[in-house]
């Protein structure tokens, strides 16, 4: 038996069927060898993912995931739903297609900072500023796993790889920066290692309407071991983490003694915890610019000051059920066309 969400917790959702039947981490299980390297991140977002699922109440038959090209795009093939092991960068704008065409299908893309943040990285800001309904997940190791140690769009400056024997000299993306910019309606970033938060991220991820971006910190053990070590460490994790909380105000510290206010110049900065002025995060503010002043906390070679959780969770209206507005609308008004008048029609010519 099956009916449509209509909880207002879960918007994302809404127009996709349930199922009474009860789920577990099992069902969304294929029988599949997973084939990443021994000890790798993506098998801790795999579990994570498969036992997040259950929770959406969804048919299996209408959750869609699709990948490009990478180690992390081999995610499809490990859950049992659909999904589209795509080309390289161009996830985005299958799922743009799909989203759009199919209404009644919970849309995952799943990529990687070289997959989405390279040759993809124009569908990617796109389907963002577009806002399409669809849940974008980023792992990010800073490096090329697939082909071998490459630098990436996020490895850091100096950053020696077997392309970069010297040390890189590109600028990195931050990809929370750049989704803000993008103006994505959801933004989070979390981490492979810590289960809690990256469960809790998804569960909002998947309620939000619109396109929801979240960038997934995952160690690639093999060309990028310890890349985000200082954020897993017991100790160190708490002097370099910034977990931000809607409507709380901005504390770290193993003793809650730093904080983030705004400096003298208008930018955000670490203070002391006691400080009247300490930041209240809003998540739901419709300007970004301060979630972007968030993001641009971290330090990219040390990642003190690394801000984890939601930066931005706004309504906007999204471009498939616009779009679909449009369609019901000229249908409405002017009926279903015809393809055989819409060739011959006035913008057709006779070449003599």
């Amino acid at each position: 038996m099956t009916d449509t969400i209509v909880e207002v917790g879960m918007p994302g959702l809404a127009g996709v069927p349930t199922t009474h039947e009860s789920q577990t981490k099992k069902d969304f299980t294929s029988d599949q060898e997973v084939r990443w390297c021994p000890g790798c991140g993506d098998y801790a977002v795999l579990a994570t993912v498969q036992g997040f699922l259950p929770e959406l109440g969804l048919r299996r038959e209408n959750i869609v995931f699709i990948s490009g090209i990478g180690c992390s795009s081999r995610f499809p093939y490990y859950l049992n739903t659909y999904g589209l092991h795509s080309i390289h960068g161009r996830a985005p704008a299958i799922a743009t297609g799909l989203a759009t065409t199919r209404p009644d299908l919970s849309v995952w893309v799943v990529t990687g900072d070289g997959d989405g943040l390279s040759i993809g990285a124009n569908h990617l800001i796109h389907a963002m500023r577009r806002n399409v309904n669809l849940t974008i997940l980023l792992f990010n190791n800073r490096i090329y796993g697939l082909t071998k140690g490459q630098y990436s769009p996020t490895s850091e400056p100096g950053k020696i790889t077997k392309s970069t024997p010297v040390g890189s000299v590109d600028e990195p993306f931050d990809p929370v920066s750049l989704a803000l910019g993008a103006e994505a309606t959801f933004v989070a970033r979390t981490i492979d290692s810590d289960r809690a938060h990256l469960t809790s991220v998804l569960r909002a991820a998947a309620a939000h309407r619109g396109t929801s971006f979240v960038e997934i910190y995952q160690n690639c053990n093999i060309f990028n071991d310890g890349a985000f070590e200082v954020l897993k460490n017991r100790d160190t994790r708490d002097e370099a983490l910034i977990r931000l909380e809607h409507e709380q105000p901005i504390r770290f510290g193993a003793d809650l003694d730093k904080g983030v206010h705004r400096g003298p110049s208008g930018q955000l900065e670490v203070c002391a915890g006691g400080e009247p002025d300490v930041l209240v995060h809003n998540a739901h503010h419709d300007d970004p610019s301060v979630a972007f002043a968030l993001s641009r906390l971290a330090n990219r070679d040390t990642l003190a000051h690394t801000p984890i959780g939601i930066f931005r969770d706004v309504d906007r209206p999204t471009y498939d059920d616009q779009v679909n507005d449009q369609l019901t609308h000229a249908i409405d008004t002017h009926g279903k066309g015809e393809l055989a008048s819409l060739i011959a029609g006035a913008d057709t010519w006779t070449i003599k």
